[in-house]
């Protein structure tokens, strides 16, 4: 399928996922559905369409030959939400906090491109590159949508956060969801004929999917956005983890000092 068909995927298909988790919150904690207000709504329609755009261009750079610089760029995503953060909800990170985002992040571009002949030196030289923008601009998108995730969650009234973040969850992709529809119903239909023959795997997407939202949605609840995406980056250990120890494949060099940053910066978050 196309971009916007694989990109609707992710969230057509994990809508179900995050109204069943809201369902079993709010029947285990016996909590009520709070009043949403204005803050709330806007945050929302924020968050969901700047993820849905980070999404968009994250899969279009695949279709670039250079993709992995790009991607490297759109790895930025933390140390944009440290920016936007400070400017959309005055939060200020510590020092500790802003070496541990930096340091991961150079730990994640490394990995990128661990397998292409980039150097360290041409990820600076190619900053004029339409990948590096598509990046950069990726990136940035998936920052903003973390801090208006993070906002619309804290508008919500309650002291109980995992229902704030679910209701959140919850709200987001199904708005995103039936944006995503419109928008193919529109503009490509085709698209639509192709996600029912791939609905099999489709529907792990949505299922991973919504669960990996539910746990960010709940972080980001409780702690800065970008100190969640920071830490978030573990997620390259464990993909690592499986690359060694299930399909018993080697890992180059950068691709182990790019773990050795993600894990410092990671102990730096934890531990100052």
């Amino acid at each position: 399928m196309g971009t916007s068909g694989a990109t609707f995927v992710r969230f057509g298909f994990g809508a179900p996922f995050a109204v069943l988790y809201l369902f079993l919150v709010l029947r285990v904690t016996g909590a009520a559905v709070p009043a949403f207000n204005p803050a709330f709504v806007g945050w929302v329609a924020v968050g969901g369409f700047t993820q849905i755009a980070a999404t968009y261009l994250l899969v279009h750079l695949f279709s670039f030959r250079n993709f992995a610089i790009g991607t490297a760029y759109s790895r930025t995503e933390p140390a944009q939400a440290v920016i936007l953060g400070g400017v959309l909800l005055a939060e200020v990170p510590t020092v500790g906090a802003l070496a541990a985002v930096a340091i991961s992040v150079l730990g994640v571009m490394l990995i990128s491109v661990a397998h292409t002949k980039v150097s360290l030196r041409s990820l600076f030289t190619s900053l004029r590159t339409r990948s590096v923008a598509i990046g950069l601009t990726s990136g940035l998108a998936f920052a903003a949508s973390a801090v208006a995730y993070r906002a619309a969650s804290l508008s919500l009234a309650g002291s109980n956060f995992i229902v704030q973040a679910t209701i959140t969850l919850a709200c987001v992709i199904l708005f995103q969801a039936a944006a995503m529809l419109v928008w193919l119903l529109w503009r490509e239909r085709d698209e639509l004929a192709r996600i029912r023959r791939a609905w099999k795997p489709s529907l792990f997407v949505g299922f991973v999917g919504a669960t990996a939202s539910l746990c960010w949605f709940t972080a980001m609840t409780v702690q800065q956005a970008a100190v969640v995406k920071a830490l978030g980056q573990v997620e390259m250990i464990f993909a690592f983890a499986f690359t060694v120890f299930v399909f018993r494949e080697r890992i180059n060099r950068f691709e182990a000092a790019g773990c050795l940053l993600i894990v410092l910066g990671i102990l730096i978050l934890v531990l100052l």
